[in-house]
This record gives structure tokens, C-alpha cells and sequence, in this order.
């Protein structure tokens, strides 16, 4: 088998392969409603299987890390970041785009007002056609197409004590224009008046908190470096989408600073497979590693708002087939 040194994916798959052989069982945490729905569906619901504290890191001035032992969602990772930097909290944008990852957080929050008779109820299905087919000033989409929290509103809109919104992102670029070297460069998503039981009124609702918790930019060797700490991390599903992501992120921070870009660096809290993609990981570990793709940024984009779909390019991406499994959607309270 090719090491390491060959293709930095293997950094990924051996991470697998710790998981499974280093790796403890654990429980999840269902709302009695995800319960449910595994009792409808005559399913035990699945757990998790995890190692704690790992870290990888890329070199995105060598090649794009797009993984190649399946074929990911590309079309989805560029339109889910640039929602993320609209700031938008509002599910809207994406299912225009045909993007569906987080459909199931805003139907089940309306799932649950149905359920306790404040209106009629309606599948996932229904639910995110009635937002398709209604404007974004609905008052409809504006109500259960908002998840009141997620990662672009506490980047671009944290919500302070004195009422204002805080774009911490847009610091960030501001300073690495002018004072490149701080060491404060730093984004935070985790918020706790917007987190489970923590939450002040108006703010609690079912999504988790987040994932991927904070990350820092920071200047070495005239490159711009990016460091990502991921509280919890999906490895099939969601890691392989939050790589590509975060060096997208830092490539088009990169741009518009004028810095080269450099590693980033992927650091993990608790990293876990879930016991029904058992056998889709089994399968991506048969597979060799292809080249990683190009990135191409539109150069003459110098504001992270400017960026549009049309001016991202992933080009000579050709990874094995895409492995299908089901994400569990855990959390609420």
C-alpha cells in the first residue's frame, strides 16, 4: 500500500482505520421525534464509534483537498460556504440552488410545532417544496426556512449585548490587510446563549451546536495558514465536505489579502464513524488514492462578498464512484 508521503489523503484513511481499530462505541442523543422515526421505520437507531483528539494538515499551495476514494458533493461545498459568508441564516438560498444538507434541521423544528397542534403538520418533503415555491419575504419562508443559529449568522452577525452584530470574519480580513502577524485572527461559532438548555428565549432551537466550533488565520512564512478545532466530527459524511471547505475558505481569504496561501490545519476533538456506514468505509479503504483536483478563484475577486458560484472552479477533480450512507440526525433538547 502507498505511504503517506505519496498522497496526503491517506492522512484521511488512516484516520479511518484508527476509528476502527483504536475507536470506543457510544450512545447518541435522539429527540423523542428522531426516536420516532426509527421505531416507523422498524430501525434501531445508530451509535458511534470514536478516538479522541487527532489532527491532519494540508499544504493548499501543492493541490486542492478534494478526497478522491469517493466522490464528493463539490457543487454543494461551494454553495453551502458562500451562504455560510452571506451571513444568511435562512435555509432559502440553498434549497434555490438545489442544495439540501440542511433541510431536515429547519422541517423538524416545524415538525415539532405540529406536533405540539400550533398548525397543521407536513412531510420534509412537502415542507421544503412550499419553500421552493414561495418568495424569500414569505412570511412563511421567513419563519421555518430560518435556523436561527448556524455558522454564517456568528461569523458575519454574532449578536452582542448591546444589540449590535459583530462580523467577525470581516475583522479578521480587515486586520490581515494591515497587521498580517497578530496572533488574534480567531472566528467563533460557539455561542452559548443560542445553545440547548443555555439558550435565552427566542433563541433555543434544534440545531446542535456547532461542529466545527472556531478557527484562526495566522501568517507564517509570508503563507496564510488556517486552523480548524472540530468539536465532533462526522468522518465519512462530513469530514471529507469540511476539508474541502475550510482550504476553499482560506484560499479565497487568501485572494483578497494578497497572501499566498498555506497549510490547513485540521484539529479534531471527538472523531467518530457511525455504525451504519460500516460497511460504506470498508469500501473507501479498499481505495487508492487519484490526484487531487486544481482550484480556480476568479483573480479579479478582492471582497469576500463579490465571490459567486460562477467564479469557483474545481477543475481535473476525477475520484472513484460517490459511496451513498444515511446521516443521522441527532441533537435538540
Amino acid at each position: 500500500m502507498t505511504n503517506n508521503t505519496q498522497h496526503p489523503e491517506f492522512q484521511y484513511l488512516n484516520l479511518l482505520r484508527d476509528i476502527l481499530e483504536n475507536g470506543s462505541d457510544k450512545k447518541l442523543f435522539f429527540t423523542p421525534e428522531v426516536l420516532q422515526q426509527y421505531k416507523d421505520k422498524g430501525e434501531e437507531p445508530p451509535f458511534i464509534r470514536s478516538v479522541f483528539g487527532r489532527q491532519i494538515r494540508f499544504d493548499l499551495s501543492q493541490s486542492f483537498p478534494l478526497l478522491t476514494t469517493k466522490k464528493v458533493f463539490t457543487r454543494g461545498i461551494i454553495h453551502e460556504l458562500l451562504w455560510f459568508l452571506s451571513g444568511s441564516s435562512n435555509i432559502k438560498y440553498l434549497v434555490d440552488n438545489n442544495v439540501h444538507i440542511w433541510d431536515e434541521w429547519a422541517w423538524k423544528r416545524h415538525h415539532k410545532a405540529a406536533l405540539a397542534g400550533e398548525h397543521e403538520d407536513m412531510t420534509q418533503d412537502a415542507f421544503i417544496a412550499k419553500l421552493a415555491s414561495e418568495s424569500p419575504e414569505s412570511p412563511f419562508v421567513k419563519k421555518w426556512g430560518d435556523l436561527i443559529t448556524v455558522y454564517g449568522r456568528m461569523w458575519r452577525r454574532w449578536p452582542s449585548s448591546d444589540g449590535r452584530e459583530i462580523d467577525q470574519l470581516g475583522w479578521v480580513i480587515k486586520g490581515l490587510r494591515s497587521k498580517p502577524y497578530r496572533k488574534s485572527y480567531v472566528v467563533s461559532g460557539w455561542n452559548p446563549d443560542f445553545i440547548y438548555e443555555m439558550a435565552s428565549e427566542g433563541n433555543a432551537n434544534e440545531v446542535p451546536p456547532f461542529c466545527h466550533t472556531t478557527f484562526q488565520f495566522a501568517v507564517t512564512n509570508d503563507k496564510l495558514n488556517c486552523g480548524l478545532y472540530q468539536r465532533s466530527a462526522d468522518m465519512f459524511l462530513g469530514v471529507p465536505f469540511n476539508i474541502a471547505s475550510y482550504a476553499l475558505l482560506t484560499h479565497m481569504i487568501a485572494q483578497i489579502v494578497g497572501i499566498e496561501p498555506g497549510e490547513f490545519v485540521h484539529t479534531f476533538g471527538d472523531v467518530h464513524t457511525y455504525s451504519n456506514h460500516s460497511e460504506a468505509v470498508q469500501e473507501q479503504l479498499t481505495r487508492e488514492p487519484k490526484p487531487w483536483p486544481t482550484l480556480k478563484l476568479n483573480s479579479s475577486i478582492k471582497e469576500i462578498d463579490d465571490f459567486t458560484f460562477g467564479d469557483i472552479a474545481v477543475e481535473n477533480y476525477e475520484p472513484h464512484p460517490p459511496i451513498k450512507a444515511e446521516i443521522a440526525n441527532i441533537g435538540g433538547f
